[in-house]
């Protein structure tokens, strides 16, 4: 499965490379950005001790929008990998996410089309409770899983902004770990690899570089309400990200995702599920990068 993520990401590189090659009549507007970011803290005879540690963190974010008369379609694709250890313990993962969304729209009115929406996410590798001991596992690759099939209204003043807003929304939840469907993680049902949800959605979505002079800006809303089961309960995952650019090739990158699903229940260090949580990742780093 490595490989067909692998396999997805030059594909999607090389359709976004064509597109710039072959686009005399601006059809399609096409970019992104890939950084890694590198740190290293290491201690010889260090009297006031410390602990060796080394973090690096991989990044990618790409689109490819077409538009033509009436019609527009959006792609992205996010791939996120990070690797951090700490003195002599294993490595553990501290970024793994593959994000990929499409949209396509037909000009209704103004500013806004009928849509449909297909977003898919997972991760690539095993992630653990307890990370330098490996002792209880609690995600894997499509483990969790999870694929949105939608269709409503987009509304579009601009390239860069879209409001997206659904009143019929197929979420799928899977769990193809055996050992995690067992335990019922996700949402879904002890024993089983599969869960379907029925609801109404909305994706925010503001992408600008040079927002202001070499700071480029992501934010994105997603949220789910499961319109069969507990509608009160809304999935929640936000994430906002600057890039500070110092040169064509460095570059400081800041980013904060939260998240909530009341599905997902808080996993403790004995493996035992407690009552739902929100949930954050941060990353503040500095590094290479690159921007098409």
């Amino acid at each position: 499965m490595k490989k067909n993520v692998s396999a997805f990401l030059s594909f999607f590189i090389t359709v976004i490379m064509f597109a710039e090659e072959s686009d005399t009549t601006k059809l399609w507007s096409t970019g992104g950005d890939a950084s890694l970011t590198l740190s290293q803290v290491s201690f010889s005879n260090w009297a006031a001790g410390g602990q060796d540690a080394q973090t690096g963190t991989f990044l990618f974010n790409g689109y490819a929008n077409y538009k033509k008369d009436r019609h527009a379609w959006d792609n992205s694709l996010q791939v996120g990998y990070g690797l951090t250890r700490q003195g002599s313990e294993n490595l553990i993962k501290s970024e793994d996410r593959v994000l990929v969304t499409s949209k396509y729209g037909y000009k209704a009115a103004g500013h806004w089309f009928y849509s449909g929406l297909f977003d898919f996410r997972t991760q690539m590798t095993t992630g653990y409770q307890d990370p330098p001991q490996n002792a209880v596992t609690i995600s894997n690759l499509m483990a969790p899983a999870y694929l949105l099939l939608s269709v409503g209204m987009d509304y579009k003043p601009s390239d860069a902004f879209s409001v997206y807003l659904s009143p019929l929304t197929s979420k799928m939840t899977f769990v193809l770990d055996d050992e995690l469907a067992d335990r019922g993680l996700y949402g879904v049902d002890p024993g089983d690899n599969f869960r379907g949800e029925f609801g109404a959605s909305t994706k925010i979505v503001y992408r600008k570089r040079n927002i202001i002079k070499n700071v480029d800006f992501l934010t994105r809303l997603d949220l789910f309400s499961n319109l069969a089961e507990n509608p009160q309960y809304i999935d929640v995952d936000w994430e906002g990200r600057i890039n500070l650019r110092v040169n064509d090739f460095l570059t400081a990158v800041i980013s904060l995702n939260l998240l909530y699903d009341n599905d997902i229940k808080y996993v403790d260090s004995e493996g035992n599920q407690r009552g739902a949580r929100v949930q954050t990742k941060q990353l503040l780093g500095f590094g290479l990068s690159y921007s098409f």
